[in-house]
């Protein structure tokens, strides 16, 4: 048996093949929690096959290409001019370059991260973007360095499966959202995973092994006190598809790939994307 991780064991861990991954776009290639796309795929690729589309032709390329999500939290959402938005797990900073063109110059939007290494490439393409209606500050999501009731809107894109206290993030969201404000957040989910995937350091990082069940995740959502919570979209994985995914963060912390044919099969159709949207009440 696996000795249990410490909550900071887990995020030092998640920070490092962060790191190392975001290290690797200058090279041309991407790792990310989406499907097929890890280290293998050109640059802005795994962007599109995570739901982005025309957003990524008036961002720059290496935000694209250092996309890291699962889902596009923003697509058909009502963010509206003006609005004040808080990205959770910005990364690199491709949600926060779309939000800030929805937003536009009279809104603000606030990305918060835990990887140095994300923060410095978000701001390199925030400059290069020109977006100064964004800034970017380090944190973490548990424990979010932002007002209560302060914002519109809350997003997330594959990030909150990684949290050790995923329960106080759902409280963290509800406390700086505005009565009326509303969330949207795009995640990995799953269902009956293999005790060895749940305990791999690369499985948890490659957004796997710390995933909660779709039913788990929207009565935290609630139980934080948000309402109208639903799920609009689902993608699920399949064998090849998360063979993809943990096989890059296998590769980025330097472990043994032999666990891969282990259990994978196993897991199959029992690990997939969703969208959760709600809102705080008025």
């Amino acid at each position: 048996m696996i000795p249990e991780k410490s909550a900071t064991e887990i995020r030092d861990e998640v920070s490092r093949a962060y790191t190392q991954a975001v290290a690797k776009v200058p090279e041309g290639r991407s790792c990310c929690c989406a499907p097929s796309s890890c280290c293998t795929t050109p640059v802005g690729v795994a962007a599109q096959q995570a739901g982005y589309g025309e957003e990524l032709a008036e961002v720059p390329a290496s935000a694209a290409s250092s996309s890291f999500g699962c889902g596009n939290p923003l697509a058909f959402s009502e963010v509206r001019p003006g609005s004040t938005v808080v990205d959770l797990g910005s990364g690199a900073g491709l949600d926060l370059l779309i939000a800030a063109r929805k937003v536009g110059e009279e809104g603000k939007v606030i990305g918060i991260d835990m990887t140095e290494a994300m923060i410095e490439a978000a701001r390199r393409n925030l400059e290069q973007a020109g977006a100064a209606n964004v800034e970017v500050r380090k944190g973490l999501i548990e424990d979010l360095p932002v007002e209560d009731a302060s914002v519109d809107w809350v997003i997330s894109n594959c990030v909150i499966n990684l949290s050790p206290d995923k329960e106080q993030v759902f409280r963290e969201i509800a406390r700086v959202l505005k009565p009326g404000g509303r969330f949207s957040i795009s995640d990995i989910v799953a269902e009956k995973l293999p005790d060895w995937l749940r305990e791999h350091a690369a499985a948890y990082s490659a957004c796997i092994g710390g995933a909660i069940s779709e039913d788990a995740y929207r009565s935290g959502l609630e139980q934080a006190g948000l309402t109208e919570v639903e799920v609009g979209e689902r993608v699920v994985y399949d064998a090849a598809q998360l063979r993809d995914i943990v096989a890059s963060d296998l590769e980025a912390l330097g472990a043994s790939t032999e666990l891969l044919d282990a259990g994978i099969e196993q897991a199959a159709g029992k690990v997939w994307s969703a969208k959760f949207t709600g809102q705080k009440p008025v």
